[in-house]
């Protein structure tokens, strides 16, 4: 057991220190408003980062908060969200505000489970809101934190993995640490330069040496 601890602990640390040296900079990683946060990753729905930052930007400066936000007319959401294709989402935006206001008074929970009662809030962003906002640890799961989980710790789930309850037990026990937002951070963009869904980077990979998924497929 306290093999597997410092094992773990030594991951999170180079993928932190990894980051800072390869970490891409957008403006929601400067911030531990949950409602930008909120924003953010609505925005960041199957979209490129690189897309959403001058969208995102906009829309902050047009509706900085979740007053200003209940206030908006569905017309000037739909503007933002199509531009983004995510047609369907813009009643996600007003109807998150407006539920926040009524349910708890215009103040974001600290909670990741009354978070994820938020219209168009789920499971993965009330963890998000939870790690970046107020650093308390939450098993935050994603499509690519699953598979890097799945194959970095051998854990052999197949299909819709990210649900999977040994996944989301591993991502628990893996964003357990004071640091958990720059950890967060680390693994998805390691996620997205190293451990990617195609072909993967295993010799350039600073944790291959740990990794049960490489040492298997060097040691067939």
């Amino acid at each position: 057991m306290s093999e597997c601890k410092d094992k773990i602990n030594t991951i999170r640390k180079k993928l932190i220190n990894w980051y800072k040296k390869n970490g891409r900079d957008f403006p929601w990683r400067h911030t531990s408003d949950s409602y930008k946060i909120m924003i953010a990753e609505f925005m960041l729905h199957r979209t490129r980062a690189e897309q959403v930052v001058p969208v995102y930007n906009d829309f902050i400066q047009r509706f900085p908060n979740v007053f200003a936000l209940s206030k908006a007319k569905t017309e000037e959401i739909q503007k933002y969200t199509e531009t983004l294709g995510l047609h369907w989402r813009y009643k996600h935006f007003i109807e998150s505000a407006t539920y926040i206001l009524e349910n708890f008074n215009g103040n974001f929970p600290d909670d990741y489970r009354l978070l994820s009662t938020i219209p168009g809030i789920g499971e993965y962003i009330s963890c998000a809101i939870s790690i970046i906002s107020y650093k308390k640890p939450a098993p935050v799961v994603d499509s690519n934190i699953a598979r890097f989980l799945n194959r970095f710790f051998n854990l052999g789930a197949n299909g819709e993995i990210r649900r999977k309850k040994l996944i989301v037990k591993k991502s628990e026990e893996f964003f357990n640490t004071r640091n958990c937002d720059e950890l967060l951070f680390s693994t998805i963009d390691f996620c997205a330069f190293i451990c990617k869904p195609g072909k993967l980077l295993c010799e350039e990979c600073i944790l291959n040496i740990f990794c049960e998924y490489y040492l298997l497929k060097a040691n067939p």
